[in-house]
């Protein structure tokens, strides 16, 4: 059984050779593909990207990480904006206001890195395979077929627990570098049973026992 794909992700087939239909093909892909803002594109992973749209491969869900990791950063962006402030206003420009205006400046860039550094975290779940994209100027990309999964563990801290976070640990038929664990994944158990329900749904276990 076949996962049902978008319409709105499918790609227009033409026979080999017809220049007039890749034509039309592209020319309306190009007017109909939305433009994506400079930030979008160093903020946000292009999944669609990556995926075999010729097979009609889908998007099941998209998992980026919880909010819990962007903690940190917004700490030290405060701590960066007090510094800077009183460095400029409370103590004179020079030493040591100076020095504290450049660590301030230091400490927004390091804050800025590390959220856009997790902000294009993404975990992606297809009908066809798991795949994990990471990293700002290297991009990382680790892809594991369906087929490979052989369990999934559910990790919940309890400090995941009140918040609403866990750690997912996947055990395959070769260990994929990258993929073995997906950390801080918002409502972890609904998307356990999701990859689950996509693994039954495209075929690769056995029909349900009723008893």
């Amino acid at each position: 059984m076949a996962w049902p794909a978008s319409p709105s992700r499918r790609v227009r087939r033409c026979p080999v050779g017809a220049r007039s239909c890749s034509t039309r093909s592209s020319r309306s892909s190009a007017t109909s593909e939305p433009r994506v803002s400079v930030l979008a594109r160093i903020t946000e992973p292009d999944v669609g990207r990556f995926l075999l749209r010729d097979e009609d491969e889908v998007v099941v869900d998209e998992v980026r990480r919880h909010w819990v990791v962007y903690v940190l950063p917004v700490l030290e962006l405060v701590v960066a904006v007090v510094l800077m402030f009183v460095g400029t206003f409370v103590i004179e420009p020079a030493d040591p206001g100076g020095w504290l205006v450049l660590v301030g400046l230091l400490l927004c860039l390091h804050s800025s890195w590390r959220t856009i550094r997790e902000r294009r975290e993404c975990f992606v779940v297809t009908n066809m395979r798991v795949f994990r994209l990471h990293g700002v100027l290297s991009t990382h990309r680790a892809t594991m077929p369906l087929s490979r999964i052989l369990d999934i563990t559910v990790d919940k801290p309890v400090l995941g627990r009140i918040l609403g976070y866990g750690h997912l640990t996947f055990e395959s038929a070769a260990q994929d570098q990258g993929l073995r664990e997906i950390r801080y994944v918002g409502r972890a158990d609904e998307r356990d049973l999701k990859i689950q329900r996509v693994v039954q749904v495209v075929g690769l276990r056995g029909p349900r026992v009723h008893r």
